[in-house]
């Protein structure tokens, strides 16, 4: 997944309320600020994008519940998404279309306005309820270092996400970066993404990476003993 440097004025205004066609997602959560392809061939989430295509090209994403379903109904989605812009879209030579999207902001289903064909939403805007201010400077310093040694451990994220999370000083939009970064289970995910007060993200965020860091220390003493004991027996 690749980043944009999205400005904060383009969230949509409190209280907006739209119609959307709806992509429904297996085994993924897209968070606002996430820019990421995703590859579609089923027959209603296609028609979903072309609709989508066809108005303002935007498109609202929730994931699903179970990532074997096939159809999934209303009842077999979350009730909290992302709406997102569409930035690309190719179709592939097997009929499936790659799709490059950019996540704007948290949107809750209001209702189903059509399940025929793709699904048909009304939506409305989730703004952030910062619970507490006091401490949260101090909150967002710590995340940001525990961050930095985490990704000293893990060599899966590229270093350069460490200059784009250490020039963020907005927590909300500091949680949503890392929570995509980042790779709990699904279901945590979605909680995250449903989580309107940002402290409360990133509270959550630390304690997950403070727990991965715990456990790549561990793997890493593993390998360092399993390598000293090779060496003895060569």
């Amino acid at each position: 997944m690749i980043w944009k440097k999205t400005d904060d004025e383009q969230s949509a205004p409190k209280g907006d309320v739209r119609e959307l066609p709806l992509l429904p997602l297996r085994d993924i959560v897209v968070f606002p600020y996430m820019v990421i392809p995703l590859f579609v061939g089923r027959e209603r989430s296609v028609e979903a994008l072309m609709k989508a295509m066809q108005d303002n090209k935007e498109i609202f994403l929730v994931a699903q519940k179970s990532a074997k379903t096939n159809d999934p109904s209303p009842d077999d989605l979350w009730e909290v998404g992302t709406v997102a812009h569409i930035m690309q879209m190719l179709r592939l030579p097997d009929g499936t279309v790659k799709v490059l999207v950019e996540g704007k902001q948290r949107h809750r289903i209001r209702k189903f306005l059509s399940t025929e064909g793709h699904y048909q939403v009304q939506v409305e805007a989730i703004t952030d309820e910062v619970s507490d201010e006091e401490g949260l400077e101090g909150l967002v310093r710590s995340i940001k270092s525990t961050f930095e040694n985490y990704v000293k451990l893990e060599k899966r994220i590229p270093p350069e996400m460490l200059l784009t999370v250490g020039n963020i000083e907005e927590p909300s939009k500091l949680s949503d970066i890392l929570s995509a970064q980042l790779n709990p289970k699904l279901t945590e995910k979605q909680r995250l993404l449903e989580t309107v007060d940002p402290r409360r993200r990133l509270e959550e965020l630390l304690r997950f990476i403070q727990s991965e860091i715990e456990i790549l220390q561990v793997q890493k003493r593993i390998r360092s003993r399993v390598k000293k004991q090779m060496e003895k027996t060569q």
